[in-house]
């Protein structure tokens, strides 16, 4: 069991992790996702100490090993790592790869060693490979050396930073093939991964990192098909963001429009999609809202998803309970209503109206 109580890890001009605390059990296998910068890779880093954090602590088995004089060494041997870039010893064939660590830290005899890395490759199906030079494999091939190298130590804990992320697309199955099916092993990993559906697929827990640390911590199929917060929805579905604030009746609407135009054409929103959109945010905002309020205070969130070309309107407003239904311009809310599929007012301590647009 790994143990992790308020792990802070900052640089000179940015702390990716601030404030980490979870537990992690034997045996589970977890997935690590979310935006590119927010720790995800630091975070297995420091778990085997490759990187130390700034405060906190990381216990292992009832051992901190974040405590003074902790022996790293030793720790690490329960630890194996599995990096994006292979770091295999070119000078060195496959076998004398696998064979080099056990004999030099586990004292293991060259027959026993080389007995185990033959099995071990035999496993990832590269025994033939067993006299190859690293510089003679594909890059799916060094993956699979790199994890029988890992395995060779009989690590209890797995840690995997992207293990496909620098391969050729065409061989990535072959690597997430022996990851599947090391997953069934019963030792404990943890991967960070840009792939959803083999996370997915191999998980039993995925954390979603966010906001310095583990924004939401769940079953794949809570995370996949239900995530309880807002930023796991979004990076789950693919959605594209665009926020604005209108807190005054002579707010920069040219500014703001350009802003909103930007934001469309670098998602490649089509011509007559953009145009439904502009025209809904611009009748419910400019028409129907602001001469309903003296000081107005309206959020605006956009979402649009490139996957399924669909776009939803959240827009907030302070105030008493104003349903857009009952504005006096009839003309506003009629164009609005041609813009969408389906729009929903509702009130809980501010209004809210949620607009689906056509597509």
């Amino acid at each position: 069991m790994i143990k992790i109580k308020n792990l802070k890890k900052e640089y000179d001009i940015v702390t990716p992790l601030k404030d980490v605390s979870v537990t992690i059990n034997d045996g589970d296998v977890i997935s690590v996702i979310g935006p590119s910068g927010t720790g995800k890779s630091t975070f297995i880093r420091c778990i085997n100490m490759l990187e130390k954090p700034t405060s906190g602590q990381i216990i292992v088995d009832g051992e901190e090993i974040t405590a003074k004089g902790t022996d790293i060494k030793k720790v690490r041997q329960k630890m194996g790592m599995v990096f994006q870039s292979f770091n295999l010893f070119g000078h060195l064939t496959v076998i004398e790869n696998l064979m080099l660590a056990p004999m030099d830290l586990l004292k293991k005899s060259r027959q026993e060693a080389y007995d185990k890395g033959m099995e071990l490759l035999k496993s990832v199906g590269l025994a033939e490979k067993a006299l190859s030079y690293p510089d003679e494999l594909s890059g799916g091939q060094k993956q699979r050396v790199a994890i029988a190298r890992t395995l060779a130590m009989d690590p209890e804990v797995i840690l995997l930073d992207e293990p496909t992320s620098a391969l050729d697309p065409t061989m990535v199955s072959e690597v997430q093939a022996v990851i599947r099916e090391l997953s069934q092993s019963g030792k404990t990993m943890i991967i960070v991964t840009h792939e959803m559906n083999f996370a997915r697929a191999i998980s039993n827990r995925v954390f979603y990192m966010d906001e310095g640390g583990i924004y939401e911590d769940g079953t794949p199929e809570e995370i996949f098909d239900s995530p309880k917060k807002e930023l796991t929805r979004r990076f789950i579905k693919g959605l594209k963001v665009f926020e604005a604030v209108i807190d005054s009746k002579d707010y920069d609407f040219i500014g703001f429009g350009a802003e909103l135009d930007r934001y469309l054409l670098k998602n490649d929103v089509d011509a007559a999609q953009k145009y439904r959109i502009r025209l809904a945010v611009e009748e419910l905002v400019q028409q129907i809202l602001l001469p309903a309020y003296e000081q107005p205070h309206i959020k605006i969130n956009a979402e649009y998803s490139p996957k399924e070309s669909a776009c939803l309107i959240d827009v907030s407003y302070q105030g008493d309970p104003f349903d857009l239904n009952d504005t006096e311009n009839e003309l506003a809310l009629a164009v609005l209503k041609s813009t969408a599929k389906e729009i929903k007012y509702s009130f809980q301590e501010e209004n809210h109206v949620k607009i689906w647009i056509r597509p």
